[in-house]
């Protein structure tokens, strides 16, 4: 068994994107589907930058996921064929659902702009903050967020493999959480240069304007089950879909217990698409799968010979 797996924010990169459409015309048409849905020129930004601008969690949130479902579409496979499970780390959830076919392009590409836009304004830059704790598992990581928190938010964001789980909150919180790491057992903690807390109770202005946006959206059942991040179990059912993305908003990435369920359920290689950044992690949850990721057209060619 196969399962496709979707980068999140981080993995973008100026340039992205641009050998992929001067080589593929189904991809150049995913980057100009996406241009139009947002009546912006992302694909330009993505291309040129600055950084700064494509950094934004705005503008790096559609453009992530636009370069996934570019190389999906560059490779021209039916994903049914090919793969029995899909998930995503946070926004790649997304990306994950638009391959499915849950939501088509231009849908995906204006939730995820609403959905950049909405986190951004939820707490004022500066009033939030998320760090990185190296060397710790999930109980450490609670026990040093409860510790730090005195009264302000301060939780678990996203379990991301054994040794790595990132905390957000409040930034005097996070700041206190970062002194702190150390005398409960971790390696050390990193401060990560967001715009923003997510994934934790601080963003619930944000889950409140997806509520309504995913109201109005209809959301078609996966070709194949999706991973969802805030269960950890295959999803299938529509309603269910539209809920849990709404709940991811503020809820913990449950990515360590969601590639080891995969994996316990038959899944023997993960395929990240549009990405290098979820394959480390992968293999510290479960060392003996197989881990492929596809960004480049040479990329694709290999992993099209290997499935043919």
């Amino acid at each position: 068994m196969r399962a496709f797996i979707f980068p999140g924010q981080g993995s973008q990169s100026v340039g992205m994107g641009a050998a992929l459409a001067d080589a593929s015309r189904p991809a150049r048409d995913v980057f100009d589907e996406v241009d139009e849905a947002l009546g912006q020129n992302l694909f330009r930004l993505m291309r040129e930058g600055p950084d700064e601008e494509l950094k934004l969690t705005e503008n790096a949130q559609p453009a992530i996921m636009a370069h996934s479902i570019a190389v999906l579409r560059a490779w021209g496979v039916d994903l049914s064929d090919v793969a029995s499970f899909v998930a995503g780390h946070s926004l790649g959830e997304y990306s994950a659902l638009c391959a499915a076919g849950s939501f088509d392009l231009a849908t995906t590409a204006k939730l995820l702009k609403l959905r950049g836009q909405a986190m951004q304004a939820a707490v004022p830059v500066g009033e939030g903050a998320m760090a990185a704790l190296l060397g710790a598992d999930l109980p450490m990581a609670r026990r040093i967020a409860e510790a730090a928190a005195q009264g302000e938010v301060c939780t678990v964001a996203n379990d991301n493999d054994p040794s790595q789980v990132v905390i957000s909150g409040a930034k005097a919180a996070i700041d206190r959480a970062v002194e702190m790491a150390k005398e409960f057992g971790a390696k050390r903690a990193v401060p990560l240069p967001v715009s923003a807390p997510f994934h934790c109770p601080l963003m619930q202005p944000a889950a409140e304007a997806m509520s309504d946006a995913l109201s109005y959206v209809v959301v078609a059942a996966p070709a194949v089950p999706v991973f969802a991040n805030v269960t950890a179990a295959a999803e299938s059912d529509p309603d269910a879909i539209r809920g849990l993305l709404v709940d991811q908003v503020t809820g913990m990435v449950r990515w360590r217990e969601s590639v080891g369920n995969m994996a316990e359920a038959g899944v023997a290689e993960f395929v990240e698409i549009g990405g290098r950044v979820l394959g480390s992690m992968v293999k510290r949850i479960v060392p003996d799968v197989k881990m492929t990721s596809v960004v480049t057209m040479e990329d694709i060619g290999a992993l099209a010979k290997e499935i043919a």
